[in-house]
């Protein structure tokens, strides 16, 4: 088909497609150079923990390419047009400052911690109601995308989805009354 040929590589799309698609979401940890396809991948992500020592570069235009793996759609909803224009069309190397004052990364850490770091995230989040989690993704992939009314719109029809998990509900009430952590179970 016309698409396999524009994408030969089109491992390449499914693989940053499957990141972006899960329900979860995705915490990327990046401690080194994360070029072409490595950066859409990491841009993929929900959020992006790096070390001093992470690095971007697009890559793309030194090899007499444009951009793929879905670096034209991620790359300036996240750092906006402009920069990611700058990115794409000089291929600079953006150093790990840089990367967290763009928004490249999320958040900062020392080379020895990152692991921990990422790792202390997903627990963090992993502590929260699972279905409004996944709603909570969604809502914000789909809501990026549209005006204000449409969003509002969709917010409140999904707000009705975290009542699905009743159990999850009813402990969240009970843990704000009690005054202690709830406990989901996704249910």
């Amino acid at each position: 088909t016309q698409n396999d040929h524009l994408d030969d590589l089109g491992w390449v799309g499914r693989q940053a497609r499957a990141v972006y698609g899960l329900d979860k979401p995705v915490i990327g940890a990046v401690n080194g150079v994360a070029a072409g396809a490595g950066m859409s991948l990491a841009l993929a992500c929900d959020v992006r923990v790096g070390s001093e020592k992470a690095r971007f570069k697009t890559v793309f235009i030194e090899r007499n390419l444009s951009p793929d793996s879905g670096m034209s759609f991620f790359l300036p909803r996240i750092v906006g047009y402009s920069r990611a224009a700058d990115l794409i069309y000089t291929s600079r190397a953006v150093e790990a400052e840089e990367a967290y004052r763009i928004g490249l990364l999320d958040r900062l850490v020392d080379h020895d911690e990152l692991l921990e770091r990422a790792i202390e995230l997903a627990a963090q989040m992993a502590d929260w109601p699972p279905l409004a989690l996944r709603v909570s993704k969604r809502v914000l992939q789909h809501n990026i995308e549209c005006d204000l009314d449409t969003a509002l719109r969709y917010e409140l029809t999904s707000l009705s989805y975290g009542n699905r998990a009743v159990n999850d509900r009813r402990e969240s009430l009970a843990a704000f009354r009690e005054k202690r952590k709830p406990t989901y179970t996704g249910t």
